[in-house]
């Protein structure tokens, strides 16, 4: 049975090549356009990927030989969804990104609502949900500009889908207007919608308007209506009525889309033990597909690196450096999967490890992002200058060649430093004691400290510090570690100061040395203070790095013996505290 991504996929490609014959109603009487448009259809249900292509551009060729570039740019997004099919996901991508270029440069605003919903499928199917969000929403607003109102719906259902995990409310909203224009535009779609709200109901714990949306789907039944969504709220109707093995059988009868509501079902009854058993099977279910889009991303670039070899042997120290990055991307997946599997090791109770798995997987989402965004960028950057230097109808400046190389070597040194970052922390975590035998002098290690950071520093910031210590004073720690809490404080300070002072201090207070790291720069809100030391947690998005820097800082400083906290009583920007005990 197909999973629900496929099945969406597969009624997509299907409504997009139905959507040009509503669009040009007079190419219906052309026998030669039927005969391509069904043997493309026929190529695409049975995955034959050989004479699918012949026949894509067979048809292709026709549309723009009459001139239609709707329909021309609709099978260019069949292409894309017969990819994702055969979940290639990594091809899908770069035809997408190359469908947007194309219609941009070409001005083609009113057909860029198609390419911006490829990209919407592909977040959604890499697990990346917020851009998927911002990608829907666009296309919308895009096919509302165009007068497209008949489509809109079945985009609003997909941002419901996104939606309606992490907020219900938002999502029956959703549905609301989602049915406020099917009733005005497209009325064969309401009843699907209705039976879609009903779902949601169940999802949501309002018991008796699933009761209530449920009577009025049995009786559109009868009157011969039909949903995809039919089964499941038949399941769910089981489960109201306290039939819960039954409802968890016929969700089975699902495949793969039956574990999250088989995970739904058993949570509503109660059954904690089988509802985090079931959740377990949803999570190894979404890993497979994970494990699916980077296998086969890093097979894309694999394909990528022999072909720049083929053009271009004269390139061949650079490719190195790709496959490099395809090792480093291979170690984030197993930092990944480690991460998961050491957090599910430490549960205690079947009601908080149900809980706790649910969290772990809620990070394991913002990990995916986190990486996938922070690393996309410069890996973008690396290829494009990669392929700039092979192209053999290119032909730079010796001044063009050496700032190429110079973007190559710094974008591969930043995914070298994110990933040298994770694999930190995560061998930090897993350390329970160190060496803190080292006889640490304060005020050198704060005026080294300073002198390594000022070269980097714009002129508009300035490192002081106030060492309100003895000159000679020393005590027992880790010099080493210690030295890199510090340094990794200034840095987080460097990207939130625009301009000002950052202060290195220490002093004295009984049997504990206090040091401090404060600056001028945009400061943190008290509700934040104890938030940005979690794992992947950046107040903004903007900023280069995963944000474990603080993470990384406060497992350090509890290995030293101390701990490190935000002073939410400064307001003139922030200031973060160690407090150390003192071994003489």
């Amino acid at each position: 049975m197909m999973s629900f991504k496929s099945i969406v996929i597969t009624l997509l490609a299907i409504c997009l090549s139905v959507g040009i014959v509503h669009a040009q109603p007079q190419k219906n009487k052309d026998p030669k356009y039927v005969a391509l448009r069904d043997t493309l259809v026929y190529y695409f249900n049975n995955d034959d990927s050989i004479h699918f292509y012949a026949a894509l551009s067979d048809l292709e060729n026709y549309l723009l030989a009459h001139d239609d570039l709707h329909g021309y740019y609709t099978q260019r997004c069949n292409e894309i969804i017969f990819l994702m099919n055969r979940q290639q996901i990594f091809e899908a991508y770069k035809l997408s990104r190359k469908l947007i270029a194309e219609l941009q440069e070409k001005k083609l605003d009113s057909e860029m609502y198609m390419a911006v919903n490829m990209m919407g499928h592909i977040n959604s199917y890499c697990g990346n949900i917020e851009a998927a969000k911002a990608n829907f929403r666009e296309v919308i607003e895009r096919m509302e500009k165009q007068g497209y109102y008949e489509s809109m719906p079945p985009i609003y259902m997909n941002i419901v889908n996104l939606t309606l995990t992490d907020n219900a409310e938002e999502a029956l909203s959703l549905l609301d207007k989602a049915r406020e224009i099917a009733v005005k535009y497209s009325p064969e779609r309401v009843f699907d919608i209705d039976t879609r709200k009903t779902v949601s109901y169940f999802s949501a714990d309002k018991k008796d308007l699933f009761m209530k949306g449920y009577e009025v789907y049995r009786k559109g039944v009868e009157e011969g209506q039909s949903s995809v969504h039919g089964r499941l709220v038949e399941a769910y109707h089981e489960a109201a009525i306290g039939n819960t093995e039954k409802a968890v059988e016929m969700a089975r009868q699902l495949g793969d889309d039956g574990h999250e509501a088989i995970t739904i079902i058993y949570e509503k009854a109660g059954m904690w033990e089988k509802a985090f058993n079931a959740l377990n099977d949803l999570m190894v279910a979404n890993d497979s597909i994970t494990n699916v889009v980077l296998i086969n991303s890093m097979q894309g670039l694999q394909d990528d690196m022999a072909s720049y070899e083929r053009e271009r042997e004269v390139a061949r120290a650079r490719m190195i450096g790709l496959t490099v990055i395809i090792v480093l991307l291979f170690m984030l997946v197993v930092a990944l999967f480690y991460i998961v599997n050491s957090r599910r090791r430490h549960t205690a109770q079947l009601r908080s490890a149900y809980e706790h798995a649910l969290e772990s997987d809620k990070m394991k989402r913002a990990f995916i992002r986190n990486v996938s965004h922070q690393i996309r960028t410069p890996l973008n950057i690396v290829s494009g200058f990669s392929q700039l230097l092979t192209d053999p109808t290119m032909q730079p400046s010796l001044e063009e060649r050496r700032m190429h190389a110079e973007m190559i070597s710094k974008n591969t040194e930043l995914i070298t430093s994110l990933v040298d970052e994770i694999l930190e922390l995560s061998e930090n975590e897993s350390t329970t004691s160190i060496d803190k035998n080292d006889v640490v002098q304060v005020c050198p290690l704060l005026h080294a400290v300073q002198a390594e950071n000022s070269e980097q520093l714009s002129e508009k910031i300035k490192i002081t510090v106030e060492c309100m210590v003895d000159e000679n004073f020393a005590f027992r720690s880790n010099a080493k570690v210690l030295k890199r809490v510090l340094n990794i404080l200034i840095e987080n300070a460097k990207k939130y100061t625009v301009a000002g002072t950052i202060t290195l201090a220490a002093q004295l207070d009984e049997r504990q040395l206090i040091m401090s790291v404060t600056d001028t720069g945009i400061g943190v809100s008290e509700v934040d203070a104890e938030r940005i030391f979690e794992s992947f947690v950046k107040l903004d998005d903007f900023k280069e790095g995963l944000g474990l820097g603080l993470s990384l800082c406060r497992v350090l400083v509890k290995h030293l013996g101390g701990v490190v906290s935000l002073d939410t009583t400064y307001r003139q920007g922030a200031r973060f505290v160690i407090t150390l005990p003192v071994y003489a």
